[in-house]
């Protein structure tokens, strides 16, 4: 079982959900997005996507858009997001996954972004715009190299569809909770349990993780109890935006609570 598989089990014999943070790599340094993974590891987080860079990100909301700029403004290519993966890896239990737009890793080549991704010290690819029915090369390719991969479904996506998904992921698959772009939320979908039900007649045995728009202890509570993962990333980086020098604590102190509410 790989290190994604292993803090998935982990989780389920505590009978908790995995908690999975997001960080994007560089924002506002490579040496604060270290200081926020050790602060996650001492948090109790089970995994850590670490995010690329990109200059078009269609997904992300205000507050990860944001981060991506200051992460480009600081000239944070993919090279940087590998090394800053090897000394994660050696500084942290974090599971990691490379979460990233397509274009970055196209431009590097699929073979060699996954050789140096597994080199790094990732366990997982995650490329956010990359569909299910043009994702088998990918997956093949990152899988030979050692590495997960994880796809996306969303509330609008049929049976079939999360099936194909499913196909395609290991570690987990990754359900989008709502429609739109990511972002803290005052309330979860309504359609929410609905939506994870249908993903859990795909998945098989895969696990499950929701994420986009969890944001506090009581939605991430909430969400603990119908999926195996909880995914939290706009919450905790604002947290760390707004606290500036103290972003460490800012955020070690939100993903504690968060990880506390993901106990069943």
């Amino acid at each position: 079982m790989s290190r994604l598989g292993d803090a998935f089990e982990r989780a389920r014999r505590d009978r908790r959900a995995a908690f999975v943070g997001y960080l994007t790599a560089g924002d506002p340094s490579l040496e604060a997005t270290l200081s926020l993974a050790r602060a996650l590891d001492r948090a109790g987080a089970d995994v850590l996507e670490l995010g690329v860079p990109f200059t078009d990100p269609i997904a992300d909301g205000p507050v990860l858009q944001r981060a991506a700029a200051r992460a480009l403004d600081a000239r944070v290519s993919l090279s940087d997001v590998f090394a800053l993966g090897r000394r994660i890896r050696a500084k942290t239990r974090l599971a990691l996954v490379l979460f990233s737009y397509l274009n970055p890793i196209l431009r590097r080549g699929v073979l060699r972004a996954a050789a140096e991704a597994r080199a790094a010290g990732f366990d997982a690819v995650l490329a956010t715009d990359l569909p299910p029915e043009e994702g088998q090369d990918f997956a093949r390719r990152f899988r030979a190299a050692g590495l997960d991969t994880v796809f996306l479904v969303s509330p609008t996506s049929p049976l079939e569809r999360m099936r194909s998904a499913a196909a395609l992921s290991s570690g987990f698959l990754y359900v989008v909770s709502r429609a739109g772009t990511t972002g803290a939320r005052s309330t979860l979908a309504s359609d929410l349990a609905a939506t994870v039900a249908r993903a859990r007649r795909a998945a098989g045995s895969l696990p499950i993780a929701v994420g986009f728009g969890i944001a506090t202890a009581a939605s991430a509570k909430r969400v603990a109890r119908i999926a195996d993962g909880v995914v939290v990333g706009s919450a905790l980086v604002s947290a760390a935006e707004t606290a500036g020098a103290d972003r460490a604590r800012a955020v070690e102190k939100l993903a504690s609570s968060l990880v506390a509410a993901c106990r069943r």
